[in-house]
């Protein structure tokens, strides 16, 4: 992975949601400066003109000049209009507008300490069945080893592959404490919470090698919680998704036929 990529600033945006997002930041940014120099001029003005010299006293009634009110309604006023007229429309479009499953290639995601496990339907586009009882170090997503329909079911452990320009649903969970599932090229951050499911899409534009990492303290091992993001194009997964597929089950040999003359006679 080339680490030159992320720069100084904002990590590169590989998503399609996240000009809206990174516009989002930069208008909140700017506010915090202008509020941050006005204040800071504010407080410089007061330590100048109401400073302790001779020939005046201190006084501890409470301002008459209306002008500090009038800065703080207009605070007030412009952060409900960055939280409901900038912020919640660009949720919404998000979070409102998930791509059907049928559209999306769909992973299903198991957080533990300290690492992360991902389970991707094989070539019958079935899940297999899973259960928390099931798991263990060979297992880390507890599947079913009678289920069939898990038999081409592909298991890879720190390592998420998926196609660019193609939606991605990932469903996250945890076997055992909080994670916080986070790749910042894709303008994506959820929790994993143990025991529930919560699903969070994306879709990239530009191929790429990146990093997922844990943004949630999660033990003595968080600094391990890190994963390659390996932004495919339709070619590459593919020939990923084939060499990494389990090889197909071997059809069970029938014993040895019997004599059919019978025994030898006597």
């Amino acid at each position: 992975m080339d680490e030159t990529k992320y720069g100084y600033w904002f990590p590169p945006d590989v998503s399609t949601h996240g000009v809206q997002i990174d516009q989002l930041i930069d208008i909140v940014h700017w506010f915090m400066l202008i509020l941050f120099v006005g204040w800071g001029i504010f407080f410089v003005y007061c330590l100048i003109k109401y400073r302790a010299r001779p020939g005046h006293a201190a006084t501890y009634l409470p301002p008459k000049a209306q002008f500090t009110k009038v800065i703080e309604v207009s605070v007030i006023v412009i952060e409900v209009l960055l939280l409901f007229w900038f912020s919640t429309p660009v949720w919404f479009a998000y979070k409102n507008h998930p791509p059907p499953e049928k559209d999306a290639l769909v992973i299903k995601l198991v957080a533990e300490q300290f690492a992360w496990d991902f389970h991707y339907a094989g070539k019958d586009g079935k899940f297999g069945r899973t259960s928390e009882a099931s798991m263990s170090g060979d297992n880390p997503v507890g599947m079913d080893p009678d289920d069939p329909d898990g038999k081409d079911d592909i298991v890879t452990i720190n390592q998420l592959h998926f196609p660019v320009n193609k939606p991605v649903i990932v469903q996250i969970s945890s076997k055992d404490v909080i994670h916080s599932f986070n790749i910042p090229v894709l303008r994506v951050k959820q929790d994993a919470v143990p025991g529930t499911r919560i699903p969070i899409w994306f879709q990239a534009t530009k191929p790429g090698h990146f990093e997922l990492a844990c943004a949630q303290l999660c033990g003595l091992g968080h600094y391990r919680m890190r994963a390659d993001v390996l932004i495919d194009t339709p070619e590459e997964y593919a020939k990923w998704a084939a060499e990494n597929a389990p090889p197909p089950a071997e059809p069970p040999t029938s014993a040895a036929p019997e004599n059919q003359q019978g025994a030898p006679q006597k």
